[in-house]
């Protein structure tokens, strides 16, 4: 039997508990290992909960105690759960965790401490909530050189996006449903302006590209300045709008990453992963591409990905998993402004920016005002469009991924 703790009985933490409970026995008898939690830490009391006897307050016992072997981290944010989760380590005992924040901006130090102690850091839960791709990366497709990956890595913006697409909602009652589902916070901040998905592609850039990047330095944009009527244009062309987050390999050990949101052909896989659903994209040079879809977030499917990590680190109690990066260096990340593509504008003179860029491609559109017209550049940085369209008003402007 290994014995566990679980740190934190919110929504994931009391997900992980229960779904081990329920599923004990078939846990057991698939991989022959049979996990019981000790402790759960909370400042709640629980007293209605049924696994209100295992409740404590005090961290030390859970770092003292010889028995836990594997300590589940769902606390959240980088002050409690980064000094529990390296003094776990410290005390020689595998933490598997669900928190983006703390392994894009401290996983790093975490990992080289659980190396140094033999033991696990693992975090399958801390992208794309149950669906499996953190293993994938690290185990099935660990041959290739990754080329690129990106994805819809947020729920609550996918679902904006999609109210937006599929009922021509108003970003702005649109996010108030999301709210009212559950599937925003009140402050929705760090999902609507791409902060959430940024964590999430810093993780997944440096498994694939092998070096530390921090999530501090990428160009970040979200979704709240989408307007409806972009969303029509670019329907009415046969796009869609979906808020990636996206990693590139740009030369001999270099990458550029950021997140913002893009234009995508209407028949893509990617651009039909509606709702609160999640997907993401990697192409390998050995492989091809690979599309990983599923839920994104939620309860049961994030203590799904944590349970999966610590059932591997059950079994690898005495052998580490090779999880990890490099650390980056100045240079290392790119500026995103320099990645060609084809650009989506929407313009206020027709005339300017006919003369700014000639060989673009202009479409008009039923739901423009006047005076207005779309155009399709040729592939160009950030900064040559900026540049070219310096002296035109231009009220939207989207990357198109080809």
């Amino acid at each position: 039997m290994v014995k566990i703790a679980v740190m934190g009985f919110g929504i994931v933490g009391s997900g992980v508990v229960e779904v081990l409970a329920e599923n004990s026995a078939g846990i057991t008898r698939r991989t022959g290992t049979e996990i019981a939690v000790k402790y759960i830490l909370d400042i709640i009391d629980g007293k209605d909960s049924p696994f209100a006897n295992m409740i404590i307050k005090d961290f030390s016992i859970i770092e003292n105690d010889p028995e836990v072997k594997i300590v589940v981290e769902t606390i959240g944010g980088v002050g409690a759960a980064y000094d529990f989760t390296k003094r776990s380590l410290l005390a020689g005992k595998s933490v598997i965790t669900s928190n983006k924040e703390l392994v894009a901006t401290k996983g790093l130090e975490l990992m080289a401490i659980a190396k140094e102690k033999n033991v696990n850091y693992l975090f399958e839960a801390s992208v794309g909530g149950g669906i499996p791709i953190i293993r994938p990366i690290g185990q099935c497709i660990a041959a290739n050189e990754i080329d690129e990956i990106y994805g819809i890595l947020n729920g609550t913006t996918n679902y904006i996006l999609t109210e937006m697409i599929e009922c021509g909602t108003s970003f702005e009652d649109a996010l108030k449903q999301a709210q009212a589902k559950g599937y925003a916070e009140s402050n929705p901040t760090a999902d609507v302006e791409g902060f959430d998905a940024c964590r999430k592609i810093s993780i997944l850039s440096n498994l694939c590209f092998g070096r530390n990047v921090d999530p501090d330095s990428l160009s970040v944009k979200g979704i709240s300045d989408v307007e409806l009527l972009d969303v029509e244009c670019a329907e009415s062309l046969g796009y869609k709008i979906k808020l990636l987050g996206r990693a590139v390999r740009t030369g001999e050990d270099k990458i550029t990453a950021y997140v913002e949101p893009h234009l995508m052909s209407a028949s893509a896989l990617l651009a039909n992963v509606n709702g609160v659903m999640n997907a993401i994209v990697i192409k390998g040079n050995a492989v091809g591409e690979l599309m990983f879809y599923g839920p994104g977030a939620g309860k049961r499917p994030t203590a799904s990905a944590v349970i999966a990590d610590v059932i591997d680190a059950a079994k690898h109690l005495a052998a580490r998993k090779c999880y990890g990066w490099d650390e980056g260096f100045d240079g290392y990340v790119t500026d995103s402004a320099e990645l060609v593509t084809h650009w989506y504008l929407r313009v206020s003179d027709k005339s300017k920016a006919v003369s700014a860029f000639a060989d673009a491609e202009f479409v008009e559109c039923a739901a423009l005002v006047e005076g207005e017209v779309i155009l399709i550049t040729s592939p160009l940085t950030r900064k040559e469009m900026e540049n070219a369209s310096s002296a035109i008003e231009v009220r939207a402007s989207y990357r198109i991924l080809d």
